[in-house]
């Protein structure tokens, strides 16, 4: 029986109204077309901030300079830098065992200034921490944290509701329901003492495990996560909800049984491997609340006490990839990463076929490496590229079948090269491209410099919904709940833009969202008003160069959108059609062509040409079919015919003129 783990469900929320009985703040209503559907109007949807803007960046040059010169003493952590709270002083509510603890309980982020002291839960940016130094100096108490938002005090209500509602799952009055339970979701080796020491309770009218978010200041519930357990054939999928929403779900699962002696850690990527780690070897384990899909910098400061953290994040490529971005934030020389392979599966499925999962730890593979390694470093590395071929070859689309048989899938790392004809429409392929793959958990950053953020957003909701919603505007919000569960942020640049700027921006949007995917349209308008006095291919050829260090240095995928060279509207486009030098396709992995062939008696026929492919070689073309309406490319039903008789003639005309392109693979 097939299992597929830890699918979230990015439209998180729709049973909670129910599973509470209809406890709802006034003025919720339910949504039509979806049972239990909670509409709610949002129209804050988070947007990368230009540097230029109100929130300078600062340096952890300059934020070491500033505590020296006020006089307060820090040290150096993994991540943050660690310096006494000035939020706990004279506090009443202060908890005995913070006021027993170390003086050093404010943390600084090395990479953003951001700050946030763990005994008050005090958080703000770098601005923010200066005002209060500034406060604290003419004796003016530091400002007290706000009241949350109303969202969040909502969640906690609905939190709270859920969980009384929830039994503790050792406590359930039928054996036989007990054993029933934890062999649906495969723990029936836990043990009722794991399940009573984490706090697991269990949803009878969802059939979903109920899992904790506790403050760590006073224990007070903040959120939860339901887990539920759908089957389809012989697959079995776990779908999950949270509360509060994913973006805002910030749960350390185990957080509060970590001892302060403590200094090794594993992290897992879902709540049930941390209960079946900790059973087995009686390590500290804590669950990411987003699995694999990303490590918020917020966290950090909870991770600072451990002097090793091993990363046991799943046991697919994707999830090894995910582990060794996560250990550049938590700093390489600390952490160690579980090679996922047959023998060293998840923890759960560890546990459950009787392997040794201390044995699996300390075969764990340091995650820095000197600069010059030998073949036998690497061997474990090439046999499990050799062993998942199909998980190389990366993430494949859904809604693009036959770019999958081309391409194999979207891997990271790799600079892709898009072009097309003017009015073809390149964005409004490439925001389908991209938000395929994004919903299917890769983290995308758009930076569209042609049309607006609001217009471009438009357009992806329209083929995400694959309908108008202008004729069916009571379906808005439930399609834009659903869309903003995404995991897709936007530059928030527009009309040309200095390339320092951009590349500062991007860096900063992986470190804090982990994006692995970052859309570029256009590279024209990376050539600003500095460019003028210069030679404009140079210039190009310096901006292909910094997206190519990038894509590589960050492990990001790199979609660049170029304009072609003005030609004859009757000729195709070829790779040498792409403005500016032969740099460009030479540094790419990969180069689209979006064709658009014009027809006087009516519209004329696209289609998408690989003509550069560096995986494995596989070059051809497909036809595209828009859809007004949904404004999609996907293909249809007919793309297999029609691909079969694009190939057949390209081979003919291949035949009679030398270069032509086909269906080829290269040598």
């Amino acid at each position: 029986m097939a299992v597929v783990p830890l699918r979230p469900c990015r439209a998180a929320g729709r049973l909670l109204p129910l599973l509470c009985g209809g406890a709802r703040s006034k003025g919720a209503s339910l949504s039509p077309g979806v049972p239990g559907r909670l509409t709610q109007r949002r129209y804050k949807k988070d947007v990368l901030p230009s540097p230029e803007g109100p929130v300078p960046s600062v340096s952890i040059t300059e934020i070491r300079q500033y505590l020296r010169a006020q006089g307060i003493p820090f040290h150096d952590g993994y991540s943050c830098l660690h310096t006494p709270s000035l939020f706990t002083d004279g506090r009443e509510d202060q908890p005995p065992a913070a006021a027993a603890s170390a003086p050093y309980t404010l943390f600084i982020d090395k990479m953003t200034g951001s700050f946030l002291c763990t005994a008050t839960l005090a958080e703000g940016t770098w601005q923010d921490f200066q005002a209060n130094v500034e406060l604290r100096h003419r004796g003016v108490p530091p400002a007290s944290s706000e009241e949350p938002e109303e969202d969040m005090r909502r969640a906690r209500e609905d939190a709270r509701c859920i969980w009384d509602r929830a039994l503790p799952l050792w406590e359930l009055l039928d054996e036989d329901e007990t054993n029933k339970t934890k062999a649906m979701f495969g723990i029936s080796l836990v043990t009722d003492a794991t399940l009573k020491r984490f706090g697991v309770r269990y949803l009878r009218t969802a059939k979903s495990l109920v899992f904790p978010w506790f403050s760590p200041r006073d224990a007070t519930l903040k959120g939860l996560k339901l887990v539920r357990v759908e089957k389809k054939g012989d697959a079995i999928t776990y779908v999950e909800e949270t509360l509060p929403r994913f973006d805002s779900y910030r749960n350390l699962f185990g957080l509060p049984l970590i001892g302060r002696r403590d200094t090794e850690l594993v992290l897992t990527g879902w709540e049930l491997d941390a209960l079946a780690l900790h059973q087995a070897t009686g390590v500290a384990s804590l669950a990411l609340p987003r699995g694999a899909t990303c490590l918020p910098p917020a966290l950090l400061p909870y991770l600072e006490q451990f002097k090793r953290i091993t990363l046991w994040l799943g046991e697919d490529l994707r999830s090894w990839e995910a582990a060794k971005l996560f250990a550049r934030k938590l700093s390489l020389k600390r952490c160690s990463l579980v090679r996922p392979g047959d023998l060293q599966p998840r923890p759960l499925e560890a546990l459950n076929q009787g392997l040794n999962l201390t044995k699996i730890l300390r075969a764990a593979l340091p995650a820095s490496h000197k600069s010059i390694v030998s073949f036998r470093q690497l061997r474990e590395e090439v046999f499990g590229e050799l062993v998942n071929t199909e998980q190389v070859a990366g993430v494949k689309w859904a809604r693009f079948p036959e770019l999958n048989k081309l391409l194999k899938g979207h891997r990271r790392g790799e600079l892709t090269i898009f072009t097309g004809p003017t009015g073809s429409g390149k964005t409004t392929f490439i925001s389908e491209y991209a938000l395929d793959l994004c919903m299917q958990g890769v983290c995308t950053l758009w930076g569209s410099f042609e049309i607006n953020n609001v217009r471009l957003a438009k357009i992806m909701l329209t083929q995400f919904a694959a309908q108008r919603l202008e004729d069916q505007l009571e379906l808005y919000d439930e399609w834009a709940d659903r869309f903003e569960d995404l995991p897709l942020y936007f530059m928030t640049f527009h009309g040309q833009q200095n390339i320092k700027t951009v590349i500062d921006t991007m860096q900063h949007a992986v470190y804090m969202y982990d994006i692995t995917h970052v859309v570029v349209d256009n590279l024209q308008f990376m050539m600003g008003h500095e460019h003028l006095s210069v030679d404009r291919l140079a210039a190009q050829d310096y901006i292909v160069g910094a997206f190519r260090k990038f894509a590589t240095d960050n492990t990001c995928h790199i979609t660049l959108v170029i304009h072609p060279r003005k030609e004859d509207d009757e000729k195709e486009l070829q790779t040498a059609s792409i403005f500016g030098s032969a740099k460009a396709s030479q540094e790419a992995d990969n180069v689209l062509i979006l064709q658009d062939r014009k027809l006087v008696t009516g519209p004329g026929k696209r289609y998408l040409q690989v003509s550069k492919n560096r995986f494995d070689g596989d070059v051809g073309v497909f036809p595209l079919e828009f859809s007004k309406a949904s404004l999609t490319f996907s293909s249809s039903g007919k793309s297999k015919v029609k691909l079969k008789k694009m190939k057949e003639e390209k081979a003919v005309l291949a035949k009679k003129a030398p270069g032509g392109s086909g269906t080829s693979k290269k040598p």
